[in-house]
C-alpha cells in the first residue's frame, strides 16, 4: 500500500529496488534526505507518494583522495619515447614546461571539467593536492590564495565536494636543497604557507561540502623543522583533526636518496622522526620494506594508491596483498588523471597483484572473499578517512549516491552478491547513470548541466597550453 508523506516539504524521498547500505545489500529501500544528509533509510519499505524512484542499483559514491587538477591538461601527451630511460623524472620535466603556461583562469577551467568528469565516474569528493600557488615568475598573486580560490570555484561550479590540501613545497631535494627554476610556481616558506593555509580556511568557512587539510609535498621538498612548525601552528581546535597528506616512496630513486641523506627509508624516517597516525595519508608509498608496511598498518594511516598513474609513470607495484594481510587501510586517487574511472583504478590495483604473484583473486580479507566487494569497501572507507568525509548509505551521512544503468546487461541481470564483481571486472563503458551530492542531482542520465560549456572551454585551454593555438 502506498504511504502518504507525513514529512515537511523540505524533505526529499528516494526509493530504490536495491541499494548497498553500510550493512550490505538491501531491497526496497526508502531514503529520506533533509539538509543534504540522509535523515532516514528504511529497507523492505514502500515508496511515499512523492518519492523519486531510482531506476537502477544504488551505491555510495566515494572520495578521490589524490588529485593534481592542472595535470589533466597533459594526459596522454607524454607517451612518446624521447629517452631510452624514460621515467617519472623525465615525465616531470614535461610537466614543469606545461605548468609555465597556465593562468588562474586556465587552472579553473581545467579543474571544472575534471571535477565534472570525476562526478560522472562516481567520485563525489576530491582531495586536491594543490601546489600550483604563484605566477610564472614565482611571485604571489595580488590576492593571497588566488590559485586555491580557482579550485574552490571549480568545485562549486561542478558540485563536487572538495578537500583542499594546500601544499608546502620549499626545496628540490632532501636536506633543504635550493629549488630549481621549474619549481618557482610551487615554492612557499613556512610562514607564507601558514598565511596561505589561514586564507584557505577563511575562504572555506561557508562551504558545507568542502574540507581543509594539511599537506607536505614530499620529504624531498620540506625539512623536519618545517613539518614540526606547521603541525604545531595548526594544532588548533579547528584543524587538529585535519588529514595530513604527503607524497612518499613513489620512486626507487627517492628511496635511495633518502637513505643517502638520513640513513633511513622515507616511511621509516617519517615514522621515527615525526610519527604516523590515522591523520596521515601516505600517497603512493610504493616501495616499502616489511617494517614500513607494518608501521603504516598499525598506525591506521592511509596508503593513498593511484594505480593508473603509478602504472603510467612506471613507479612500481604497491605490496597490496601483504598490506591487506596486515589490515592496512588504503584509498584510491586519480593523481595525474590519465584515467578518471573507479573501475580502472580498482581493476588495475587487483591485476597488478595478479601479475606480480602469477595468481588470481589476490585482494580479499577473512570476512570478505569477493574481490570486487572488498575493493569497493576498502576504497570507500579509506577515502572517507583521508578526505575527512562520511560517505556511504547510512543515516546522518551526506546524501551522496550513484545509480547504475540498469539497461546494461551485467547490471540488470546480476544478483546483488555478484554486482560489484560484474561492474568492476566485466564492464568497459561507464554505467554510472545518475549521481547525487548532498541530495542534489548533479549527474542526470550521464549528463552534467554545465557539460557543454565546460568542455568547450577545456578544449580551448588544451589547444593553447599544449599546441600554442
Amino acid at each position: 500500500m502506498t504511504r502518504l508523506n507525513p514529512s515537511h516539504l523540505d524533505t526529499q524521498y528516494y526509493f530504490a529496488e536495491r541499494a548497498l547500505l553500510a550493512s550490505g545489500w538491501a531491497s526496497s529501500v526508502l531514503f529520506s534526505v533533509k539538509d543534504g544528509q540522509f535523515h532516514s533509510i528504511e529497507a523492505d519499505s514502500t515508496p511515499t507518494t512523492d518519492s523519486h524512484r531510482l531506476s537502477g542499483p544504488v551505491l555510495p559514491t566515494m572520495a578521490n583522495v589524490h588529485s593534481h587538477a592542472f595535470q589533466r591538461v597533459m594526459a596522454g601527451a607524454a607517451e612518446v619515447s624521447l629517452n631510452p630511460n624514460d621515467s617519472f623524472w623525465s615525465w616531470r620535466d614535461l610537466m614543469y614546461k606545461i605548468v609555465q603556461k597556465l593562468t588562474p583562469d586556465d587552472a579553473r577551467v581545467i579543474a571544472t571539467q575534471l571535477y565534472i568528469d570525476m562526478l560522472k565516474a562516481g567520485y563525489s569528493q576530491v582531495g586536491e593536492f594543490h601546489y600550483l600557488h604563484h605566477d610564472i615568475g614565482g611571485h604571489q598573486y595580488g590576492q593571497l590564495g588566488e590559485m586555491s580560490n580557482q579550485m574552490i570555484a571549480a568545485a562549486d561550479e561542478s558540485g563536487i565536494g572538495l578537500t583542499l590540501l594546500p601544499v608546502l613545497y620549499s626545496h628540490s631535494g632532501f636536506g633543504g636543497q635550493a629549488p630549481n627554476a621549474g619549481q618557482a610556481r610551487f615554492i612557499n616558506s613556512t610562514d607564507s604557507y601558514l598565511a596561505l593555509h589561514q586564507e584557505c580556511a577563511r575562504q572555506l568557512v561557508n562551504h558545507s561540502r568542502h574540507k581543509l587539510g594539511i599537506c607536505f609535498h614530499s620529504l624531498r621538498a620540506v625539512t623536519k623543522p618545517q613539518i614540526e612548525t606547521v603541525l604545531a601552528a595548526l594544532d588548533t581546535p579547528l584543524t587538529n583533526n585535519s588529514p595530513i597528506h604527503i607524497h612518499i616512496a613513489e620512486q626507487q630513486k627517492e628511496v635511495k636518496d633518502c637513505i643517502n641523506w638520513s640513513g633511513q627509508r622515507p616511511v621509516e624516517w617519517l615514522n621515527n622522526e615525526i610519527g604516523l597516525s590515522d591523520r596521515w595519508c601516505l600517497v603512493h608509498a610504493t616501495h616499502l620494506d616489511n617494517k614500513e608496511l607494518h608501521a603504516i598498518a598499525t598506525s591506521n594511516a592511509i596508503a593513498g594508491l593511484c594505480p593508473t598513474t603509478e602504472a603510467n609513470l612506471g613507479d612500481g607495484i604497491f605490496p597490496a596483498v601483504e598490506f591487506e594481510k596486515a589490515n592496512g587501510r588504503w584509498a584510491i586517487g586519480s593523481d595525474s588523471h590519465v584515467s578518471l574511472s573507479i573501475v580502472e583504478e580498482l581493476r588495475t590495483l587487483e591485476y597488478g597483484q595478479r601479475l606480480r604473484d602469477q595468481q588470481r583473486n589476490r585482494l580479499h580479507r577473512p570476512d570478505q572473499n569477493s574481490i570486487g566487494d572488498n575493493l569497493f569497501q576498502q576504497a570507500l572507507l579509506g577515502g572517507n578517512q583521508a578526505c575527512d568525509v562520511s560517505l556511504g548509505l547510512a543515516q546522518g551521512n551526506r546524501a551522496d549516491f550513484m545509480v547504475l544503468d540498469d539497461s546494461n546487461p551485467f547490471v540488470a541481470a546480476s544478483e546483488s552478491k555478484d554486482l560489484l564483481n560484474r561492474w568492476l571486472f566485466a564492464t568497459n563503458d561507464n554505467v554510472i547513470k545518475d549521481v547525487f551530492v548532498a541530495g542534489k542531482h548533479t549527474i542526470k542520465n550521464f549528463k552534467h548541466e554545465h557539460e557543454e560549456t565546460s568542455r568547450h572551454a577545456f578544449t580551448q585551454v588544451i589547444k593553447k597550453v599544449m599546441y600554442d593555438v
